[in-house]
This record gives structure tokens, sequence and C-alpha cells, in this order.
């Protein structure tokens, strides 16, 4: 089993990060402030401005150690990378698969069959550990309403149906989002998802953490030797990792959104961690970010019984799990791809 490693998060918008023989050197107006062991990193996620050296990157590229860019404010920017490792003969089968009508659909429905079951449990939850404090009757009547989309997806006959029973199952859960936060509800409240902007603070650690996830599940498909641009559920677009999209897809709910749930329902964030700009999106500050990833590391640390291989892995290693038995399926190793069911 691969070996969770830490990732680096370099948040000061000034710093700049450079290779000095094995170590990353991250350097601030041209003074050295601390140097790491690279080896000690699986990934690195920077917030600055003036970024990396060209020597950095090419390391990063040759050992395979994912190196994202990000604004300051947490949009993303671009991943470094030296292309997709591995096997040639694996990611032809993963463009045949995905220009191969029934089964790409196959593989989709078993993305969305991930996503449903884990978004209908993550309110299931909510029911068992808040009875007293949440409305039961409603999350019960959308936990069966996304029951019952579940089982349409299952039957769906091409891409177009299976996106429109997922865009249904979607705005149900987020419809009742806003019940599952218990805590400091004048300051965190959710009515509808928006992305670009987030306008709520709620939004901003969604988009926050998806953007977190996407980019470790780009990771963990490179690490097996697919190609994170290749998808089957989301269609291919120029510049988007499609697939990694897709993985997400099945840990939006599960992790993402709990993640997030649990971070203001145990006061770990606050009003003052964030920042108003002047479109009127709602950002993450820089403390408010420093805290979000000090608790982002913690969580993906934590240790849960995989429902399909039957062991115990960090919650950091279910996206490389989840890569690994996609391209064994992709090889012909098993019959069809399992997806990560929570509970």
């Amino acid at each position: 089993m691969k070996k969770l490693l830490n990732t680096l998060y370099i948040t000061t918008e000034t710093s700049y990060l450079t290779l000095d023989g094995e170590n990353i050197v991250v350097s601030v107006n041209k003074e050295e402030k601390v140097r790491f062991p690279l080896h000690l990193f699986e990934s690195i996620i920077c917030f600055s401005y003036p970024g990396a050296s060209p020597a950095l990157m090419g390391k990063c590229a040759k050992e395979g150690i994912g190196l994202s860019f990000y604004t300051p404010k947490g949009h993303f920017l671009t991943r470094c990378s030296n292309g997709v490792h591995g096997n040639v003969l694996l990611r032809k089968a993963q463009i045949m698969a995905s220009e191969n009508p029934e089964k790409c659909l196959a593989i989709a429905k078993s993305f969305l069959l991930g996503k449903l079951f884990n978004s209908r449990w993550t309110l299931e939850r909510t029911k068992r550990d808040n009875a007293l404090r949440v409305d039961c009757a409603l999350l019960e009547e959308v936990s069966k309403s996304i029951h019952k989309e579940t089982s349409q997806s299952q039957c769906a006959q091409n891409i177009d149906t299976l996106r429109g029973v997922e865009g249904l199952a979607a705005n149900q859960y987020f419809g009742v989002f806003d019940a599952m936060i218990l805590n400091n509800k004048e300051d965190f409240h959710f009515t509808v998802r928006s992305k670009r902007p987030p306008l709520d603070r709620i939004n901003a650690l969604l988009s926050f953490a998806y953007s977190l996830l996407a980019n470790d599940c780009a990771n963990a498909l490179e690490g097996v030797g697919l190609d994170p641009y290749v998808g089957f559920l989301h269609c291919d677009r120029p510049g988007r990792f499609s697939l990694a999209l897709d993985l997400m897809e099945e840990l939006r709910s599960c992790f993402a959104d709990r993640f997030v749930i649990s971070l203001v329902n145990r006061s770990m964030i606050t009003h003052d961690d964030f920042i108003e700009c002047v479109n009127s999106s709602i950002l993450l500050s820089d403390s408010g970010r420093k805290v979000f990833l000090k608790q982002w590391q913690i969580r993906k640390q934590e240790e849960i019984m995989h429902p399909f291989l039957q062991v115990k892995i960090p919650w950091g290693l279910i996206p490389h799990v989840q890569a690994l038995l996609l391209a064994r399926y992709l090889r012909g190793d098993l019959d069809g791809y399992p997806p990560f069911l929570w509970k």
C-alpha cells in the first residue's frame, strides 16, 4: 500500500520556492525563511505570486511530486507535471473506454452511484448524530428522494440522462445543506450553491475544499498511470482534468462537505477568517486559509475502513486507492469499477 506523505502548503503570498540539492527552500524578499527535505512530500500547493524556480518544478515533475499553483485568494492556476507515468497500454485502454458509449456509461454510472450513495448517507449521519437539533423529517424526505434517483441513475440509457439525474439529486441535496449547519447560523448560512464567485462563507469553504480535493484526485490518477484529463462522467474540455472531477464526485459529500460542516459546527473557523471582495464574492483570508489547511491535513490522516478492500487506510489515500481500482478495471483485472461507498 502506498504511504501517505505530507502536503506542503505555502500561504505567504510573497514566497518564492527554489531547489537546493534535495531540499525545498522557501524565501521571502530574497531572504531564506525555511527549508524542507523534498522526499517528505507527495504534494506542494503554493498560494504565492512569485511561484517556484524551473529547477524545483523540474525536480517535482521527475520525482512525481504534485506541484500546484493558486492565487493568494485561492483560485486555482495550474499544475506542474511531466506527463502521465505508467503503462501506455493502460492509457490507451482509458481512451478507448471513454470513446466507447457503453463502457463510458458503465463507468460514469459507478461514479454517480458513489456520489449519490454518499450524499444520502451524509444526510443520514446528520439525522443519527443530531436527531434533536435537525429537521429529521425533511432530511428523511430528501434522503429517500436521492435513493430513488440512485435507482434511476443505474437505468439511464445515455450520459446526458445520467447527468440530468445528477443535477436533480444535487439540487435536492444542496436544498437541505443549510439544515446540517448547526452553529453560528448568523455568520454561516447556505441558500444555493454559488461557484464563480462564491457569494457566502459556506460556498467559499466548499469551493476551496473541492479545489484541493480535485488536485488530490489528479495527483492520484497520474500516480497510477491514468490521464486525469480523459473523463467519463464529465465531458472532455481543454485544460480541465475531467477524470479527476469524476473521481472526486464520490468524495464530495463524505469528505469535503462533512469537513466544511465540521469546521463550522465546531467553531474552528469564524466570521473574521473571511474577506469580502469588490465583486461581492467571499473568500478565505490568509488566517482562515491557514486554519483550513491545518485541519484538512489532520483529517486526511484519519483512518477509515475501505468498504471494498476491507482494510484501514487514511482518508488521504482514498483517491489513490480508487484510482488504482479504476486502473485495474481498465486493465481487465476487475469486472467493474467499485465506487467508494461510505457509511
